[in-house]
């Protein structure tokens, strides 16, 4: 019975199917039914199929690089291997070499023992939940298992060599034409990921003097006190070389944290302000809107309202943010992470994209990143995760709805309370944030220990 309801468990989350290498479902056997069944479902137009497979650093990637090869090309289905690559990178060559689809094989900042499959439509898009019901359904229940074509309609493989160059010259179109980076140092930080290459490649083209690390990946040290999340590094060598401007990558580049001049860090929310003020001034800010989540500072909703434009919260996660985007007809939005869209360039997060369009802002506007950063001031704001032993409404827990609507009532305007369980984890996330960090950690601590009293796990 225990072995049945696994079994039927939601294989797709959030960002795809994710879990640790070779152990279910990020095994080869379930990557090579995968693949069949994306072979599959992405047939359904004439003439000759083709579907996309890049990875990130990982040493597994080896193993469900070739286990989804096999199980496509069993299918009758022709497969582009393009090797390590950015995930950006991956949609961009999904569209260009109109394949039908394209799968990325990254656990994209988690530690090298997780894996990961995102997957990408035809348009460079991240499926939607009702295409990935679809495919689960077939590598669950098995019902295709009898189609097996043979002799010369078996899939071929092709490696793809200048992928790496078709995806510089499409990242370097978001750099302005009439600038150069001549002169300007910059420190990069590639976490030993899927931009290892590609990163300071592109910087030094344009004209920049680059310090790059976190370029020598050995399939294990991938994410490894390095990139977006550990970007002290980064900030370091920019106090230490005296460079312009810093960036940090995740392993699948998709993301990115950047650090001004004085060796402070930039993130998601800044990156978005400064953006959303330069396409304000431009008028080419669709419907003077900027997406976010419900994670984005609300000092970013503040700075927005001041500039003449205004900021539409969707679910954490970046697919949610870009679903938005095209629902509402919008051409910028993004997490506090890092992960930013450029709707008009790419169809998700491009950390190199992103990098690129901010340099390029500072060297029109001729100011460093310290003081482009200033149009926001972000609010002090707080995060604690309760280990809870079940899940339930928090709404029909009185106690619980009762110190949310107090604390809610208190921040008034000036502040925010988030409290949200865990898409992957039985944990309560509670985010509280206002004008004073001293006032907001008190809140949040009362509204924990509200909730560790009713729903806190024994072992926590």
């Amino acid at each position: 019975m225990t072995n049945n309801k696994q079994r039927h468990e939601r294989l797709f989350g959030t960002d795809g199917i994710r879990g640790v290498a070779n152990v279910e479902p990020m095994t080869s056997e379930t990557a090579l039914r995968l693949g069949r069944a994306l072979a599959y479902i992405f047939r359904d137009r004439p003439g000759p199929h083709k579907i996309l497979i890049g990875k990130d650093t990982r040493l597994s990637g080896y193993m469900l690089e070739t286990a989804l090869a096999s199980g496509i090309c069993s299918m009758g289905v022709n497969v582009l291997l393009v090797g390590p690559m950015p995930t950006p990178g991956i949609a961009f060559l999904t569209r260009s070499l109109r394949a039908d689809a394209g799968v990325v094989i990254s656990a994209s900042h988690n530690p090298f023992q997780d894996n990961g499959v995102k997957i990408f439509a035809r348009d460079g898009f991240k499926l939607p939940d009702e295409v990935e019901d679809e495919i689960e359904s077939l590598v669950v229940d098995r019902r295709i298992d009898h189609l097996r074509p043979t002799a010369a309609a078996i899939g071929k493989a092709f490696r793809v060599d200048d992928a790496l160059g078709r995806y510089n010259v499409f990242v370097k179109g978001a750099f302005p034409r009439h600038l150069t980076l001549d002169g300007v140092k910059i420190v990069v930080d590639c976490a030993h990921g899927a931009a290892y290459k590609v990163a300071p490649e592109v910087l030094e083209e344009l004209g920049a003097r680059v310090t790059a690390i976190g370029v020598a990946p050995d399939g294990e040290n991938i994410n490894r006190d390095c990139g977006a999340l550990y970007p002290h590094h980064v900030q370091r060598l920019v106090r230490e070389s005296g460079a312009h401007v810093g960036v940090a990558l995740d392993g699948d580049a998709d993301r990115a944290i950047l650090i001004d001049e004085t060796g402070e860090i930039v993130d998601g929310d800044a990156i978005m302000a400064i953006a959303a003020e330069d396409m304000l001034q431009s008028n080419t800010l669709h419907r003077e809107t900027l997406v976010g989540t419900v994670m984005s500072n609300l000092g970013l909703e503040v700075a927005l309202k001041k500039m003449g434009g205004r900021l539409v919260r969707t679910a954490v996660g970046d697919r949610y943010v870009v679903e938005e985007m095209l629902r509402g007809g919008y051409n910028l939005g993004g997490e506090q992470s890092g992960h930013v869209v450029f709707l008009d360039v790419n169809t998700t997060g491009d950390g190199l994209v992103t990098f690129l369009i901010l340099l390029g802002i500072m060297l029109r506007r001729q100011r460093p990143l310290s003081e482009l950063k200033k149009i926001v001031q972000l609010y002090p704001q707080i995060l604690i995760n309760v280990k809870v032993r079940e899940r339930r409404d928090l709404a029909t827990i009185e106690p619980v709805a009762a110190v949310m609507r107090y604390v809610t009532q208190a921040l008034g305007e000036t502040g925010r309370l988030l409290v949200r369980y865990s898409g992957t984890e039985p944990v309560v996330r509670i985010m509280v944030e206002g004008e004073d960090e001293k006032t907001i950690c008190g809140y949040g601590e009362t509204v924990a220990e509200v909730i560790r009293r009713h729903l806190g796990a024994e072992d926590a």
